[in-house]
């Protein structure tokens, strides 16, 4: 057996360097098996005669090894670590997708932040709703407040114009004048009859009655002269910075409940509705945020399939990104080629019908190519591509992993 592999491989080598005399690079060897150029009788399956396996593997035919592999598979690992709180499953056992094979530990502290989170969401949507709902009565109440801004920046701009005149008008004056007059004629009367018993005794009653109103006739006159001097007066500094300052702050309110009416001409303050929209955002993605994180602490099956691997045990730290469970989807499996050479690739086609001698069992099924990789591998130097074949009806001891061989038949 070796003498015939070595002589094959020596035939190869000697065809090649013949070609490569006028190339400056060598042409890659096309798809062989170590010591097998061919399908022998004893690799075909017991039912295929000799004279089917001239019609079948003829020398324009193209063979790969590879395997058996299952439709889908995946190495599960957790996203944060943590501690291993259980394992679910055991190697071997069935799961559904979406079934929980390993709980992580901090479910408690994590379902709090999400019960806060939903109780701050629940709150901004109704904060909103709120603002939303109560758009006209808060478009009226700003209406309200800029009549009376007006009314009072009205009020100001007047008082503070008496500021650039007396203290009176001239009606005023004029009857503070005509006090004036009356209260001096009071008071000349008083001192007359005062004079006519000033030398009487002191315990005298008309002297007493006259001094009495005289005293009483000098206040008066007094409080209309002060009375009289004010008016006439013009208002002091004080008094017109005050006046000033009054009508200032009544313009600066006008000017603000204008500005306010003015956001609210679409019925809502766009800012207000702003903040409003940010905070339901903002807790929304709080809430999705601590659920993600508690959705992390349970490890679960994406597909329906078989537990491969258990690679932790409970109270173990499990590894961020360290490959804790193995799944494999064995309900459909298929064979990947392994050493197509670049050579041969040219002769395959996708849908192209194949042959797949499974070594171990002895059987041959029909099968089709789904797909050819773009890209290429290396294998001992060779350059060569992977391509995955459908297989047909399968017998029911065929396994993942087992080795088989492909026939491509460029005819086909």
């Amino acid at each position: 057996m070796k003498t015939r592999t070595l002589v094959v491989l020596l035939l190869a080598v000697f065809l090649t360097g013949c070609g490569s005399i006028a190339k400056a690079t060598p042409t890659p060897l096309p798809t062989v098996v170590l010591g097998n150029q061919g399908p022998s009788t004893a690799d075909l399956p017991a039912a295929t005669s000799s004279a089917d396996n001239a019609a079948v593997y003829t020398e324009s035919s193209v063979r790969a090894a590879g395997f058996v592999v299952p439709v889908q598979e995946a190495q599960l690992a957790s996203i944060t670590g943590g501690k291993v709180q259980s394992v679910d499953v055991s190697l071997g056992d069935t799961v559904k997708e979406g079934q929980v094979l390993v709980h992580l530990a901090g479910e408690e502290a994590l379902t709090a932040a999400v019960d806060a989170a939903t109780v701050e969401l629940l709150a901004a949507e109704k904060a909103l709703r709120d603002l939303k709902e109560n758009a006209g009565q808060t478009h009226a109440a700003a209406m309200l407040r800029l009549a009376n801004a007006e009314d009072a920046l009205d009020e100001a701009r007047k008082h503070r114009a008496w500021k650039e005149f007396r203290n009176g008008s001239q009606s005023t004056i004029d009857a503070a004048q005509a006090d004036v007059i009356l209260a001096k004629n009071t008071l000349e009367d008083a001192e007359d009859a005062y004079s006519a018993v000033e030398d009487t005794a002191d315990d005298n009653l008309n002297r007493a009655a006259a001094l009495s109103a005289l005293s009483n006739a000098r206040k008066a006159y007094d409080r209309a002269v002060a009375n009289l001097n004010y008016l006439l007066a013009m208002p002091d500094s004080i008094a017109v910075d005050q006046a000033e300052a009054e009508l200032q702050a009544a313009q600066a309110e006008v000017e603000s409940a204008q500005a306010e009416l003015d956001r609210l001409q679409d019925g809502l303050d766009p800012d207000v509705l702003a903040l409003a929209e940010a905070r339901v955002k903002n807790a929304q993605s709080q809430l999705k945020a601590g659920q993600t994180a508690l959705d992390d602490l349970q490890l679960k099956a994406p597909f329906d399939g078989t537990v491969s691997q258990v690679s932790v045990d409970k109270g173990e730290w499990a590894v961020p990104g360290q490959p804790v469970v193995g799944l494999v989807d064995l309900s459909e499996l298929r064979v990947e080629t392994t050493d197509l050479s670049e050579r041969d690739v040219p002769k395959v086609k996708v849908g192209q019908s194949v042959r797949v001698l499974v070594k171990a069992l002895d059987v041959e099924i029909e099968g089709t190519v789904r797909d050819i990789s773009p890209q290429s591998d290396t294998l001992g130097g060779d350059v060569v591509y992977k391509t995955v074949i459908n297989l047909g009806d399968r017998p029911d001891d065929l396994y993942s992993g087992m080795s088989v061989d492909v026939f491509f038949d460029p005819n086909s």
